[in-house]
């Protein structure tokens, strides 16, 4: 993802790309790269940082940012309600802009909401994730989000099911059930590029954010 990020940026006009950080030592073509975050900033001054690293990581690069008071896009998983809480008041209090998205592919974003819509009309519902092997949280940010989206309006248990296997890039499908009929809501990331306009959109957002924005739908919906 950091890869498919950088590459994005690389050939969007309005921005710059003006380093990478990676601390297995990964080459970028056209980038400079940094083994570390504070030696990247120090040498880069830059305007925001895009984190897609991994929640052990992340919660050191957010401290690391809100002390310099310089704005996040973040696309990293696996915080928990502790953390996301924890950050949320820190950044608030601070007005530090800070956009946190479980998943920055528009079709999840509207999956979810029209889950959410639709729960309001069933009495049970089952979310499946399917990710690649790799995937280190389980279940992910976008099923743990899903399900927070629709016990607003369903008041019955949902069970989320995770699914690692190679292959698999993100899928998600939530069926709800009614006596005699079921509706299936599901979405597909077949490739990395899918995620990549929402977090243009994000980055084209930071700006006017104050505090923290925890999911896409809170700007993707936000003059609707």
């Amino acid at each position: 993802m950091g890869s498919e990020v950088c590459r994005t940026i690389q050939s969007t006009q309005d921005l710059i790309l003006v380093g990478g950080v990676d601390p297995y030592g990964q080459k970028l073509s056209g980038v400079k790269m940094f083994s570390d975050l504070n030696a990247a900033l120090e040498a880069t001054n830059p305007d925001v940082v895009v984190d897609f690293t991994t929640a052990q990581a992340l919660r050191s690069n957010l401290e690391i940012c809100y002390q310099r008071g310089l704005p996040m896009v973040v696309g990293t998983t696996g915080l928990s309600q502790e953390d996301l809480q924890t950050w949320q008041k820190k950044a608030d209090d601070k007005k530090w802009p800070v956009i946190i998205a479980p998943n920055f592919a528009i079709g999840a974003v509207l999956m979810m909401k029209y889950a959410k819509e639709a729960a309001a009309f069933f009495s049970k519902a089952e979310i499946i994730e399917y990710h690649n092997e790799h995937k280190l949280d389980a279940p992910s940010g976008t099923a743990l989000k899903t399900k927070e989206m629709m016990r607003e309006t369903l008041a019955g248990e949902i069970q989320i099911h995770s699914v690692r296997l190679p292959g698999l890039v993100a899928h998600q499908e939530v069926i709800l059930g009614l006596p005699g009929q079921t509706l299936t809501i599901r979405h597909d990331s077949v490739d990395r590029s899918s995620f990549m306009p929402g977090v243009l959109l994000a980055l084209s957002k930071i700006r006017e954010t104050e505090g923290l924005v925890y999911g896409l739908e809170h700007i993707l919906f936000a003059d609707i």
